[in-house]
Order: structure tokens, then sequence, then C-alpha cells
């Protein structure tokens, strides 16, 4: 009787080792994530984490810990540091400038952490475990092609710029006047920051539309401002004038785009981005190979085709 007790009691603590072993074995299992945002309220910021949230979903074992800097450096800092003293297994980095992207990769790599930075590049992100994003200045270019060629190659542009100094809003510039350069009859006439909002674009096209310059087209560095141009150059009964084009494809500019009021946008794949980085910060994560650079092409979109975007994010 004793031994059969002795056997039972033995048995059970064998049973809740087991289980405290298999409750340990499932935490050490399981993969988290830091993931560094800039601004939760950046609308097609707001896709990108989309993206990552749902990829997270298809993942077993898989925890993302989302954090807003509020489009602050030194928050931002504060949140790396965070997440390395929390020791997450990977951390994925979009971050709110360019200039202190260096130094949080550089912590993470002291801390021997993977990083991946998704969406803004810089000089020197090859320091980081990864990049994931578009080449910025391939926007610039394919926007301002089709512009040049609904213009016919010739008219005076107007370049509305995003936040001055990231990396998008200069590569994107640059693409744009690379094109304007190879046609004699195209020129720069204004050009200022909206610094990606739309109510600083509209504010943005006003002025201008008051200083009385003739503006055959606005090159937008992305679509919320040229939203914004479309809103002020309909009020002063212009619009039917100038051709107007931005970069994103977001929703709304889709519908722009249908209605004939935005003639040209770039599809910048938020979703893929969202989703390609959290794929490679797990893979960084488990320690397998990863590619130090994965691009997400840029694709052109215009009224012809404008259905088979807006698709994509039904």
């Amino acid at each position: 009787m004793i031994v059969c007790l002795v056997a039972v009691l033995v048995a059970g603590c064998g049973a809740d080792q087991e289980t405290a072993q298999q409750a340990g074995s499932d935490k050490k299992d399981k993969i988290v994530i830091g993931a560094a945002l800039p601004d939760f309220d950046d609308k097609w910021l707001s896709y990108l984490q989309d993206g990552m949230k749902q990829y997270e979903k298809t993942q077993e074992n898989v925890e993302v810990i989302y954090v807003d800097a509020m489009n602050d450096a030194s928050k931002q800092l504060s949140q790396v540091e965070n997440f390395i003293q929390q020791k997450v297994d990977a951390i994925v980095l979009i971050p709110v400038d360019t200039t202190s992207a260096p130094n949080l990769v550089e912590k993470a790599n002291q801390a021997n952490l993977p990083i991946v930075v998704v969406n803004r590049i810089y000089d020197g992100v090859e320091a980081a475990t990864a990049y994931v994003g578009s080449e910025s200045i391939k926007a610039g270019l394919m926007e301002m092609e089709e512009v040049a060629k609904l213009l016919g190659g010739k008219g005076n542009i107007a370049i509305m710029n995003g936040q001055m100094g990231h990396e998008a809003q200069i590569k994107r510039t640059e693409g744009n006047k690379q094109v304007i350069e190879r046609y004699p009859d195209m020129q720069v006439v204004l050009e200022g920051t909206a610094e990606w909002d739309r109510a600083k674009g509209m504010a943005l096209m006003e002025n201008w539309l008051q200083s009385g310059k003739q503006i055959d087209a606005v090159v937008s560095n992305n679509d919320e401002m040229a939203i914004g141009a479309i809103m002020a150059l309909e009020a002063a009964g212009k619009l039917q004038d100038v051709v107007v084009a931005g970069v994103d494809a977001t929703p709304d500019a889709l519908e722009y785009v249908k209605a004939g009021k935005l003639q040209v946008t770039v599809y910048q794949n938020a979703i893929g981005q969202g989703q390609g980085g959290l794929e490679v910060a797990i893979k960084a994560a488990k320690g397998e190979k990863v590619e130090k650079f994965n691009w997400i092409p840029y694709e052109l979109v215009t009224k012809e085709n404008v259905d088979e975007y807006m698709k994509k994010w039904q």
C-alpha cells in the first residue's frame, strides 16, 4: 500500500516537473521582437504597422512589442535601450531621423542583438543586421518621368518636399530633378516643404497660388501633401490646369486618382515592408542567415491601372 502511494506521489511529482519544464520551454521558445516606430499617427506608417501585425498573426510563439517615439529621437533612443535591457530577441527599427539611427544600431550591435532597419535608409545602414524597404530615388524618377510625359516634356514644376533631411525627401526630390535636367523646356519654379502633411500641403499650395507664378505641375514627395495641393487648387478653380503627382498610393490617394484629380502616384508597399521587416527580424532572432538588403519595388499608378491597386487595400 505504502509502495503504491509512493509510486503515485512520484508519478505526480514527475508530471508536475514535466509541466513546469514544458512551461519553461514554452517561455524560452517564444520570440519577442521590439518594434521601435517613429509615429503611430503617420497615416502611411500605420499601414506598415498593419503589415507587421498581419504577419505576426501568422507566426506561432512570436510576440511583438510596438512603441511610439512620437517623432522624438531621444524618446526612441530610450525605447531602444529599454528593448536591450528587456533582452528582446530582435529589434525592428524605423528611425525617427537618419541622424540618430546609426547610434541606435550601434547600441543593438554592442548588445549582440539583431536589428532590422525598415523603410528609412541612410548612409551606413549596412551596420544593421538587415534593411527592408524601397529605393526612394526610384520613386522620384518614376513619378517625374510620368509627369514629363503628361506635360509633353515642357512646363513649370513646383516640388513639394517632405520633412527636410529625411532620406525619402532627399532622394525622391533628387530623382525628380534628375528627370527635369533631361528636359530643357522643364524647370523648377517653386520648391518648399509641407512636412508630409495634408493641411500643410494645402497651405503651401495656397501660398504658391498667391505668388502668381505659372505652375504646370505639382510634384509631391508623398500623397498626403499632394492631396492638400489638390484641395487648394480645387478651391481656386485651377485644378484642371495643373498636373498633380504624389508617392505612396494610399487608399485616400487612389480615390483621387480614380476621380482624375491626382494624375500620378507611385505605390510604396507599406504592408509588404511591414511584413518583410518582421519576417527578417524573426529569422535573425532564430540565428538564420538573412540578406543585408531586402528591396520592396515601387510601382507606377495612374488612372489606367488604379483599380488593380484599390483591390490591394480591400
